[in-house]
């Protein structure tokens, strides 16, 4: 059982491709790579339902399992008190 969750502001903002050869390219700022922790070596899955384009930074799948195990151990020692701040 899992309580973590994330709150994120969402800004929107608007950008336009910048052209880079015979490509277009989108100039993702500093500040929202920091916030989404990464740099100019993160590969990112890019997916798209037709009318959105979805980029997902790809996590190193250690960190993740290493990540997820504590948030287990953190949410069994501290049910009660998770419980208690979610209502």
């Amino acid at each position: 059982m899992r309580f973590y969750t994330r709150r994120v502001a969402v800004v929107p903002v608007i950008k336009n491709l910048t052209k880079r050869g015979n490509s277009l390219a989108l100039v993702i700022e500093k500040p929202v790579l920091e916030l989404l922790g990464a740099n100019a070596d993160t590969a990112f899955d890019v997916s798209t339902d037709g009318q959105v384009l979805i980029l997902s930074p790809i996590r190193d799948a250690a960190r993740q399992e290493a990540f997820t195990a504590v948030l287990d151990k953190v949410n069994a020692r501290y049910t009660r008190a998770l419980k208690k701040l979610a209502e």
